[in-house]
């Protein structure tokens, strides 16, 4: 019931709940407080009323009791058990005739009357004499309810006043969220606003704070989708554009066997480029939605698979024509049981881009030395290459999907950029670190792998 309410009306409800408690308790506290300070007030009365027939008898033990026309409730009662004197109702009188007036006080009510009951026990040369006194509470009583009456009138106005007040309050402290929810309805018009952030840092403010950057990662993300899709667009035109004049072309070389392998060679080399970013594309995307299980190698799986890399990137070599010098240092692992935080297969895709994107660069007669090192806590791959390095204001940009220096590096290779891109990812996915610099006659890629 309360689910289908306003925040404003559950907040109001709820004060005033509590609040209705919080009273009630007050006003039982302060309803048995003030009884017991009337019960109090008349049981002084009552002794009172006892001090003129106490100093009587002390000063004429022997003598009679006068009541002096004083209409009091009392009863006297001498040494010997003779009553000299009783005005008390005849209830309390069954109560007290077989008592002695020791120094004690009751209540005593029938007929829907109650007294307060006070006795004293006097000494005097003849003996003691036992002296009550009563004193009715009907006053007390009738004083007590009108102010229970006060007491509840009055929690009822406080209680429609505090709910005034806390619907006023919950207003005042939701009106932020109507700015936001108002404002919120805008941003899709506007792709620069904002949440408005009051003033007051309360937790309204740091939500408003937290779905900004939320916000900004958002349309951040959504940006380089955009990005990403149209470049990805940009480099499949280029193959696809090639690929389409080479069939073309081949088309008008049916009759010239020579000249139609030559063109269908060309036409397997746009497919393999066009094979190869599909490829890049697609691990990139699943490594952004983390759906690539990690599952742990040791350090000398990864020395296997950086073996089977080499072996691999000396083939591109071969086939590029190109005469690699390849070195390989590999450190023996320290802990047998030491488990990296990447798969033998990512490894192996990382190391086969780092090699690949060395030999396509460099010279003929160049190197490339491949060394993994395991070193606390994790294992260290770098690749060092004969060169040429990169120009130093792109190596910030080196692992942007789809960025290329404009050097030697990427010139004659036509890469599509994707490949530091796709290793970056890789070491970000087993929470590693990359990080590629010039060494003054090539390029150094180090990436690092923490144990798990």
């Amino acid at each position: 019931m309360l689910g289908r309410l306003t925040i404003r009306a559950r907040i109001t409800i709820g004060s005033v709940l509590v609040a209705a408690v919080i009273f009630a308790i007050a006003m039982m506290a302060a309803h048995a407080q003030v009884v017991s300070i009337l019960l109090a007030a008349d049981a002084t009365l009552a002794r009172a009323d006892l001090d003129s027939y106490a100093l009587e008898v002390v000063a004429n033990p022997s003598g009679l009791v006068d009541d002096s026309g004083k209409g009091l409730l009392v009863s006297i009662r001498d040494p010997s058990g003779q009553v000299k004197l009783d005005t008390l109702p005849r209830h309390i009188h069954r109560v007290v005739e077989h008592r002695d007036g020791r120094n004690e006080t009751f209540s005593s009510g029938e007929d829907g009357t109650a007294f307060v009951v006070v006795g004293r026990l006097v000494k005097t040369t003849t003996g003691e004499w036992s002296l009550w006194a009563a004193r009715s509470t009907a006053s007390s009583l009738l004083a007590m309810r009108s102010l229970d009456i006060a007491f509840v009138l009055g929690g009822i106005v406080l209680l429609v006043a505090f709910g005034f007040a806390s619907w006023l309050l919950a207003s005042a402290a939701l009106r932020p969220v109507r700015r936001m929810r108002q404002k919120a309805e805008s941003l899709g018009m506007d792709p620069t606003s904002v949440l408005p952030v009051a003033r007051a840092k309360d937790e309204l403010s740091e939500l408003a704070m937290t779905l900004n950057a939320f916000l900004g990662r958002v349309r951040a993300s959504s940006a380089r989708e955009k990005q990403v899709v149209s470049d990805a667009a940009h480099e499949l035109r280029t193959p696809l554009s090639a690929l389409k004049t080479q069939l073309e072309l081949a088309h008008d070389d049916f009759d010239d066997a020579a000249a139609l392998a030559a063109q269908v060679i060309a036409a397997e080399r746009s497919v393999a480029r066009l094979s190869s970013l599909a490829t890049n594309l697609l691990e990139l995307s699943r490594l952004d939605a983390q759906a690539v299980p990690v599952r742990p190698c040791s350090a000398d799986d990864l020395v296997s698979e950086l073996m089977g890399c080499i072996d691999r990137a000396r083939l591109i070599g071969l086939a590029n024509d190109a005469e690699v010098g390849f070195t390989v240092s590999l450190v023996s692992p320290v802990d047998d049981r030491a488990r990296f935080a990447i798969s033998g297969e990512n490894f192996a895709r990382l190391a086969d881009n780092l090699l690949a994107n060395s030999v396509a660069v460099i010279s003929p007669g160049g190197s490339v030395d491949a060394d993994l090192t395991e070193e606390p806590g994790k294992i260290v791959l770098r690749v060092t290459d004969s060169g040429p390095g990169m120009d130093e204001t792109f190596l910030p940009h080196a692992f942007d999907r789809f960025s290329r220096a404009d050097n030697s590096r990427t010139a004659s290779t036509g890469g599509s950029g994707l490949g530091l891109a796709l290793v970056r990812a890789i070491t970000l996915a087993a929470n590693g670190t990359v990080q590629v610099q010039n060494t003054g006659g090539g390029l150094v890629a180090t990436v690092s792998i923490p144990k798990m």
